[in-house]
């Protein structure tokens, strides 16, 4: 794909089962380099026209098959099609004079001055809204797309809007935005000094809505998304939910502690007509909690909010919400992603407020009447009030003083479905798409963090267990993430670049029936001959597929499993009193080895202690003794599944004949020059083993470089054997004369 370059030095594909408690499932079960990416096709990458892109806003836009990208001073329009490597480019820098202006205030130039672009939403059927930092001027624009099936992408420079109150003036302030019919939701900090945090609404022919400034209402708050969400068939009942952390005001917590709250507007609240003129009257928030119950009932918390993504069903009123949320603590680092169900969100708004009588007393549940219509809400059919300006003044006085509700909003079984503790990473961004497996429905999590890789994980429920199993499969670079289930590939951008990369990857996990039932991935499943996409819609007679169990033994019982065992030798030398290594890696991190050592017909297992150790890698032998000669054999068990991944022959030479071998040969500073030690030790291994020496030093010394450099080699060598033959019979004749002077042959 034109512009599409590779720009990670390494990207790590990580496949991996894991349970929370169990460190050793969670590890990455296979992991691929980007090299290997290229090489099969699944990665594509687009850094731009210019080699830098910059990133910092993604629409994908399915409808359009495009996606959409916002950087510094440039938007991109890219074709999403199998074969296109289409895109078009629109420079779109600061207003004349912003930039200087931006730089006069002590801005920095580079990272700063500059028109980020932060917010691309769909318009209209033909048109984008696109709104960028515009050198802390915010400035917004209508792109031309054209329609379905076109490739338009072009901006009239001259029709430039104010862009304040839609996107931040700060490119590295946060803030969430969501458009619907015409209208603009936005939370975000809306003065150049970022203190005047709001939730506004835009555009569209009503008057432009926002929140007080109170801190009851918002304190400082960390904007991380906005959705709409229908509450039925009613669109006057839509409601507008905004997913923040701010600073805690409740009684009995610390000072500078942070909530997770979920706020809530209605999408038909244009504010009171006395009280809250232009003012929201529906606004109300909850706390979102999200943590692992502990003993004694102490649970450990999860307050700080990294990122959300709402998971759509066949019922848009019922969306699951999957947020990531991370610990503040200095001591410990942890991360959780909970899971809400709209149900549960909506109990806690239609539940009691929070109140407090004054600053010394303890909050509460609200006890006495709540005014009619209920605060939060908006007047539906049945009720006489034709909008929000029509309500009361107390009812607008009661939704000012009690924007807090008194019940949190819990996550579903109340506990977390991924706990990651003490992690070299931090988990920032999430997306989910939904898959349809042999054994039912999985959610399949990508997980982005902060060091540049995508955890793709399932997270399994055992039972009425309330423990959770995980399945992660890929590692990504990342910065922004979307996600296309009609495409099956997962867009993840950097400050360089977007790759788009497939979301599986099934003839990696080996050509076994047992080894792609072990990866317990719902894309892929065993069709009889080969790993494969899992397509729910074919009934094929030898397909096999378990991801909640990941049996193999009872899966491919009419697969051969013995063909996965080793079956040739392998021969290892080794002095006596000096350390050897035996290497042996498991195709899985997650599978435990045991090493058997066979003697005389006779196996037993390995006895480790100080002197011989068993690692990740191998056996290490710290002294070798001549009673540790044998056949070392090394096998896996994964998910009760067994196999022999190497069949090794340790022979232990005498430490005092290979000693004697190099002292004949001289001093140690004469090794080197000397070959005469060679052929001692070759003596001691004896002309039988000679095949398998050749293939040990091959084994050991040479690497892939070296093996290329000798076939060429070898291949000239025979080009000249070849030659030299020809000749040699051409003059046959010649080979059986006398030589002319036979005396000087005799010198």
């Amino acid at each position: 794909m034109k512009g599409f370059t590779p720009f990670f030095n390494v990207i790590l594909l990580a496949l991996l089962v894991g349970t929370v408690s169990t460190s050793k499932l969670n590890v990455p079960r296979l992991r691929l380099s980007y090299k290997d990416l290229l090489s099969t096709n699944r990665s594509s990458i687009f850094s731009g026209h210019h080699g830098q892109l910059s990133l910092t806003a993604v629409f994908l836009d399915e409808y359009r098959d495009r996606l959409f990208l916002g950087g510094k001073d440039v938007l991109y329009s890219l074709l999403l099609g199998p074969t296109s490597s289409e895109s078009k480019e629109i420079y779109w820098p600061p207003l004349p004079g912003n930039r200087e202006d931006c730089i006069q205030t002590g801005k920095e130039p580079q990272t700063e001055c500059a028109n980020f672009v932060r917010l691309l939403q769909p318009y209209n059927r033909t048109h984008l809204l696109a709104c960028g930092t515009g050198a802390f001027q915010p400035m917004c624009a209508f792109i031309n797309v054209g329609h379905r099936g076109e490739h338009v992408f072009t901006m009239d420079p001259t029709n430039v809007e104010n862009g304040r109150g839609k996107v931040p003036h700060d490119p590295s302030f946060p803030f969430a935005s969501t458009f619907s019919g015409g209208e603009l939701y936005t939370g975000l900090t809306a003065d150049f000094l970022g203190r005047d945090s709001v939730i506004f609404r835009s555009m569209g022919g009503r008057s432009t809505m926002r929140t007080e400034n109170d801190e009851k209402l918002l304190h400082d708050p960390k904007f991380i998304a906005a959705h709409l969400i229908p509450d039925n068939d009613d669109r006057d009942n839509d409601k507008v939910y905004f997913f923040f952390t701010e600073k805690a005001t409740d009684a009995g917590d610390r000072e500078g502690a942070i909530h997770t709250r979920i706020g809530r507007v209605c999408a038909n609240d244009v504010g009171g007509q006395r009280v809250l003129v232009n003012k929201w009257s529906t606004f109300i928030k909850a706390r979102l909690v999200c943590s692992v119950p502990g003993p004694h009932g102490i649970d450990t918390h999860f307050n700080q909010l990294e990122d959300v993504f709402l998971l759509r069903t066949k019922d848009e009123r019922n969306p699951d919400v999957y947020a990531i949320f991370s610990t503040i603590s200095n001591v410990f680092q942890g991360f959780a992603v909970c899971v809400y169900r709209m149900a549960d969100i909506r109990e806690a708004f239609n539940g009691p407020f929070a109140h407090k009588e004054g600053p010394d007393y303890q909050w509460g549940a609200y006890e006495g009447r709540v005014p009619y219509p209920r605060p939060g809400v908006v007047s539906d059919r049945f009720v006489i009030f034709g909008s929000t300006k029509d309500f009361p003044d107390s009812v607008l006085h009661f939704a000012r003083n009690h924007p807090l509700m008194w019940r949190p909003v819990h996550p579903a079984l109340r506990q977390p479905v991924l706990v990651k503790a003490n992690i070299p990473y931090k988990l920032k961004q999430i997306v989910v798409d939904r898959v349809e497996a042999e054994d039912g429905q999985y959610d399949v999590m990508f997980i982005g963090t902060d060091v540049g890789t995508v955890l793709k994980v399932i997270a399994l429920h055992s039972g009425n267990s309330l423990e959770t199993e995980e399945v992660t499969l890929e590692e990504l670079q990342v910065f922004k993430v979307s996600f296309t289930p009609s495409g099956q590939a997962l867009y993840v951008g950097s400050p360089v670049g977007v790759a788009q990369m497939k979301l599986h990857r099934c003839e990696t996990y080996g050509k076994a029936c047992a080894e792609c039932c072990l990866a317990r991935d719902p894309y892929c499943a065993w069709d009889g001959t080969l790993c494969a996409r899992y397509m729910p819609n074919s009934k094929r007679r030898f397909r096999r597929q378990d991801i909640r169990h990941g049996n193999p033994v009872l899966q491919c019982l009419d697969q051969n499993l013995s063909e996965l065992d080793v079956t040739d030798d392998r021969m290892v030398y080794a002095t006596e009193n000096n350390s050897t290594f035996l290497e042996c890696v498991p195709r899985s991190p997650q599978a435990s080895v045991t090493w058997l050592v066979q003697r005389d017909d006779r196996k037993e297992e390995v006895k480790l202690d100080d002197r011989v150790m068993s690692t990740e890698q191998g056996l290490l032998f710290r002294r070798l003794f001549r009673q540790d000669e044998g056949v070392y054999i090394c096998r896996s068990r994964e998910h009760g599944f067994t196999q022999t991944l190497a069949r090794l022959t340790l022979e232990v030479l005498q430490g005092e004949t290979v000693d004697d071998a190099y002292s004949r040969s001289g001093s140690s500073s004469q090794i080197g020059q000397s070959r005469t030690w060679f052929k001692d030790i070759m003596q001691l291994i004896g002309p039988s083993n000679l095949p398998h020496v050749e293939e040990y030093c091959e084994r050991m010394w040479c690497n892939d470089k070296l093996r290329r450099k000798h076939k060429s080699m070898l291949e000239k060598y025979r080009q000249a054997q070849d030659s030299a033959r020809k000749a040699r019979s051409k003059s046959s004749g010649e080979r059986n004369r006398t030589p002319r002077d036979l005396s000087t042959w005799e010198e």
